[in-house]
């Protein structure tokens, strides 16, 4: 018996050493969500959901505010706004952030729950590697490999950077960069894809007091630490009709939020087609440059006023 557990050891030894090596390959390809978990913790950030991580660029904020960003935004499902959101922040965030500068981006869908939704324990986040992490500034992040790589971790070698960007690169600074046909004919059929399938959520979801209660506690906590900015970003003209015939009320909302915490709120969705989208609800990556440039500008003014 001795004998078999010291063959088996060097068995095991091996295995583990083989998959240290693979994971230590892990990087913007490995997957969508990765980097956000293995790069330094942040003093500036952003959150949101997928507008915000496709469509703000922190090195467009950096070269104009002359500090450092972090997009911390995933997706509709893992990123609403959230007791899991607020708790993942807590953890992202240096723990020794003042005048950090934090961007917040809000649309009807992450601040709204399906119909269906009656408990706590059923919101979609609770599917959220937000949920399952401890370590956020890991790398390589062994823990986000163990727990939520769904694909062979001998992927992470054959896909790494050095061979090839990805179609959805995620930058070190959590802004992805997607590679996309922006042939006219392709990006009007995803358009009209996605145009029909905000359609048939709108009779299914209702702003949340859950989720802007998570909101207003994110901005709590954030204050103390620096200037906290509510932005709207636009998608096609299509999908912010559908979002304003269906939450009319959406804006006034988040005005009121705003002078009740004393903080801008930015709202770029009244000019849809001063942008290019993939599908109508993501910017195409260069318009991506010009929204983040203009949401620069914007803090700018702001820093200058208030000195």
């Amino acid at each position: 018996m001795r004998n078999f557990l010291f063959k088996i050891s060097f068995y095991i030894i091996g295995v583990a050493g083989v998959l240290l090596l693979l994971g230590s390959y892990a990087d913007g390809n490995t997957d969508d969500n990765y980097m956000h978990f293995a790069v330094e913790k942040p003093k500036n950030i952003i959150l949101g959901d997928s507008r915000s991580v496709q469509g703000i660029v922190p090195d467009v904020l950096k070269r104009k505010l002359s500090v450092p960003f972090d997009n911390f935004s995933l997706n509709i499902v893992q990123s609403p706004y959230g007791p899991i959101y607020l708790k993942a922040l807590k953890r992202k965030l240096d723990p020794d952030t003042k005048n950090g500068i934090f961007i917040l981006t809000v649309n009807p869908w992450n601040l709204s729950l399906n119909n269906i939704v009656k408990k706590s324990e059923d919101f979609p986040e609770e599917n959220s590697p937000f949920k399952n992490m401890y370590f956020y500034n890991m790398s390589p992040n062994y823990e986000y490999l163990i727990k939520n790589l769904d694909k062979s971790w001998f992927r992470i070698y054959l896909d790494r950077e050095e061979v090839g960007r990805s179609n959805t690169f995620l930058h070190k600074d959590g802004w992805m960069e997607v590679q996309i046909d922006m042939n006219k004919d392709s990006v009007a059929a995803r358009t009209a894809e996605k145009t029909e399938y905000y359609r048939a959520m709108l009779k299914n979801y209702t702003l949340s007091q859950e989720r802007m209660k998570a909101l207003t506690e994110i901005i709590d906590y954030l204050q103390p630490k620096g200037k906290v900015y509510l932005v709207r970003i636009p998608a096609s003209k299509n999908i912010i009709t559908l979002e304003n015939g269906r939450f009319p009320e959406f804006n006034g909302l988040m005005r009121d939020l705003s002078h009740k915490k004393n903080i801008k709120f930015y709202d770029f969705s009244d000019h849809p087609d001063d942008f290019v989208y993939t599908d109508g609800n993501h910017m195409y990556r260069e318009s991506s440059k010009i929204l983040t440039s203009k949401i620069a500008d914007s803090i700018k003014a702001d820093v200058r006023k208030s000195k």
